[in-house]
């Protein structure tokens, strides 16, 4: 097994360190927390430079990427700031991957390549107030009208819907056998009348965060449909696996990033007499915190690789998903620990990482629901 990287992949992670490390300092990842601001000025840097069109296809305006490159992208965007990170996956999964699978030849002509240009962002609409980890019990109905469709319904935890032009959205177009059928995925212009857009406060995630969105007679288009009229859910199940290889990654570079920040901190802070990292109760944490951060490393890129070759499945997706948050949230946790009363002020940035930390177990699957899906793969 070769677990090196390519030259050509090395010098794409340079490449973006050196990006990130101009556009996304620290300073700047703690003010746009600290004012719930969206990164937008680091999110554009990276679109005028290429950046999100890494995994589309040369024709149109991308570089053709793999998803190992994705993951090394999203690995050090996270490293800089998880929220950035967030933002650029979703355009990249819902506008890139989603578009590339699953669209028309004029969707694909149409939205590729201003993706690619880093002219469009996208979020993903799912979540409703009653269907949360039973996703696919949604009530949000796209009704045949004309020669389009009127969407009704309410819509929660649609992360960056207030700054994304276009929101995949998951809909009932039909009813069925199963509550899986009769589903529809549209590409909803986010400035549609009939759209209110309610922002949520949230623990942590603040800089971009989520939303609340209601859907009042909101008419689109029939090009408005990704992929086939009440057979959609195929699709969303398969763009959750691309989803979960994207978070993943960015949670894994925020995890090495609270982790450098805790060892450095315990080898320059003084108890004592000595450096507290010298002490057993330190050092272990510490070394726990490197494995966890090394195993979380070693399924992405395992994830990544069985995604380049088709041979990926829901069980290694649930896999990667449950291990990499929930060391993500220990590492965190422990990170906070070592600074001790240092870790609970908000002037030292381990607090955000605490904070974000907690959604990677709830969020975008639970780590209850990852549990199931992989006791399933057992057969149990």
């Amino acid at each position: 097994m070769d677990f090196s990287f390519t030259p050509e992949q090395e010098a794409l992670r340079g490449h973006v360190q050196e990006l990130l490390r101009a556009v996304c300092p620290p300073e700047y990842a703690e003010r746009c927390d600290r004012e719930a601001r969206p990164p937008r000025e680091a999110y554009d840097a990276l679109g005028k430079q290429g950046w999100l069109g890494l995994t589309i296809p040369a024709e149109y305006g991308g570089s053709g990427g793999s998803a190992i490159e994705l993951a090394i992208f999203l690995e050090e965007a996270g490293r800089h700031f998880e929220e950035l990170a967030m933002w650029v996956f979703r355009t990249l999964t819902y506008g890139g991957y989603a578009v590339l699978a699953h669209g028309t030849p004029e969707q694909k002509r149409t939205l590729l390549p201003r993706v690619a240009r880093g002219e469009l962002s996208f979020c993903f609409g799912l979540t409703e107030p009653h269907a949360g980890s039973d996703a696919a019990a949604l009530t949000t109905r796209a009704t045949r009208s004309g020669d389009g469709y009127v969407i009704n319904g309410q819509k929660v935890f649609t992360s960056g819907m207030d700054i994304s032009d276009y929101c995949l959205l998951v809909a009932r177009t039909a009813s069925g056998e199963k509550k899986q059928h009769g589903i529809t995925n549209f590409l909803v212009d986010t400035t549609l009348p009939g759209i209110t857009v309610r922002k949520i406060e949230t623990l942590g995630q603040r800089a971009i965060g989520t939303t609340q969105v209601f859907y009042a007679d909101v008419k689109v288009p029939a090009n408005a449909v990704l992929g086939e009229v009440d057979r959609g859910w195929d699709a969303v199940d398969t763009t959750l696996w691309y989803e979960r290889l994207c978070l993943s990654a960015a949670r894994t570079g925020a995890a090495a990033a609270a982790f450098d920040y805790a060892l450095d901190y315990a080898k320059n802070r003084k108890q004592f007499g000595r450096a507290i990292g010298q002490f057993q109760a330190i050092s272990h944490k510490l070394a726990d915190m490197k494995v966890m951060l090394d195993l979380s490393r070693l399924l992405v890129y395992r994830f990544a690789w069985l995604l380049a070759q088709g041979k990926a499945t829901r069980h290694d997706a649930a896999v990667v998903k449950l291990y990499t948050g929930e060391s993500y949230k220990a590492i965190s946790d422990m990170g906070l620990q070592v600074l001790g009363g240092y870790g609970y002020c908000m002037e030292y940035p381990m607090q955000r990482f605490f904070r974000d930390s907690r959604l990677a177990v709830i969020g975008a699957g639970t780590s209850e629901i990852q549990r199931n899906i992989i006791a399933r793969g057992l057969g149990l």
